[in-house]
C-alpha cells in the first residue's frame, strides 16, 4: 500500500548499457550496484522506492531480496520514459505529485541528496529539481562526459535557476563567485511536468547536446538547482566500477 502525498523514489535500471553491459548486478562488495542504490534511497525515507526495468535478470535479484520492482517496456528510450510508465504502473490513480528519479548508477550518493532534490519544489515554485556541486578540478570541467549547467545564481542563494545544460564548460569564464558547476543527474518532478515531458518530442538542442534535461526548458518548465558539496561518483565505465570498488574497501564503513 502506498503511503499518499509523498514523493515515490524510482530506480530506472537495464542490464544493456553500452558501456557497462549488465552494471546494475555488478557487485560493490557484497550487494550489486542497484541494491546500493535501492538502500541510500530507503534511507531517505522520504516516500516509497521502487526500482523500474525493462530486465528479468535484475527483477528475479530484487525479488529474492525483497526490494520492490517493477518490469517496464523494453522500446524505452530513456531512464525518464522508463519511470514515466512505472510511476502510472505503480499509481495510477495519481496519489504522489512528485516522482523522483534515481539514477540506478550512483551507489554511493548520500540519502540527504535525495532528499534535497526536493527543495526547488518543496521551497520554490520550480516545475523539476535537480542537484549540482562546484567543481574543483578544472580538467574534469573540461570532460565532455561531465555535464555542466549555466544558472540564475547568487551565491547566497540555496536555489538557482537552470538556463542551460551543456558538456562544454559554461559560462565562458569563471570566478569565485561564479565557478563551473556539475550536474548530477537526480531529478524531482512534479507529475504533471513528467508527464508533460514524455509526451513531447526531442528537440533540436537536446539532439546536438544528448542531454535530455534541454526538453524540458525547450518546453518552457523551469528546473530550479540545490546545492551540493561533492558529486557522488557515478558508474558508467569498468574503469569507474574499479574505483567504486577500490573506494568501498577503502571506505565500506562511511558510505
Amino acid at each position: 500500500m502506498l503511503k499518499k502525498n509523498t514523493p515515490l523514489i524510482l530506480i530506472p535500471a537495464r542490464m544493456d548499457a553500452t558501456r557497462l553491459p549488465g552494471k546494475p548486478l555488478e557487485k560493490i562488495g557484497q550487494m550489486p550496484m542497484i541494491h546500493h542504490v535501492y538502500q541510500k534511497a530507503h534511507q531517505a525515507n522520504i516516500g516509497p522506492v521502487c526500482v523500474a526495468t525493462p530486465d528479468g535478470q535484475i527483477k528475479d535479484y530484487l525479488t529474492q531480496h525483497d526490494i520492490p520492482v517493477i518490469l517496464t517496456s523494453l522500446d524505452h528510450q530513456s531512464g525518464t520514459d522508463r519511470i514515466a510508465e512505472a510511476a502510472d504502473l505503480i499509481d495510477p490513480d495519481k496519489q504522489h505529485d512528485i516522482i523522483i528519479n534515481l539514477q540506478g548508477d550512483l551507489p554511493f550518493i548520500p540519502s540527504s541528496y535525495i532528499q534535497k532534490v526536493l527543495l526547488p519544489l518543496e521551497k520554490h515554485n520550480y516545475d523539476i529539481g535537480t542537484l549540482a556541486a562546484a567543481f574543483t578540478e578544472k580538467d574534469t570541467a573540461l570532460t565532455p562526459s561531465v555535464v555542466k549547467i549555466a544558472l540564475d545564481y547568487h551565491p547566497d542563494a540555496s536555489v538557482a535557476k537552470a538556463l542551460y545544460f551543456s558538456r562544454q564548460p559554461i559560462p565562458y569564464t569563471q570566478t569565485k563567485d561564479m565557478p563551473f558547476y556539475y550536474h548530477i543527474g537526480v531529478y524531482a518532478y512534479r507529475r504533471k511536468a513528467l508527464e508533460k515531458f514524455v509526451q513531447m518530442p526531442a528537440c533540436f538542442l537536446e539532439h546536438h547536446e544528448k542531454l535530455e534535461q534541454l526538453r524540458a526548458l525547450t518546453y518552457g518548465d523551469s528546473i530550479g538547482v540545490a546545492f551540493v558539496n561533492h558529486p557522488p561518483l557515478s558508474i558508467d565505465t569498468p574503469e569507474d566500477l574499479q574505483k567504486a570498488r577500490d573506494l568501498y574497501i577503502q571506505n565500506a564503513e562511511s558510505l
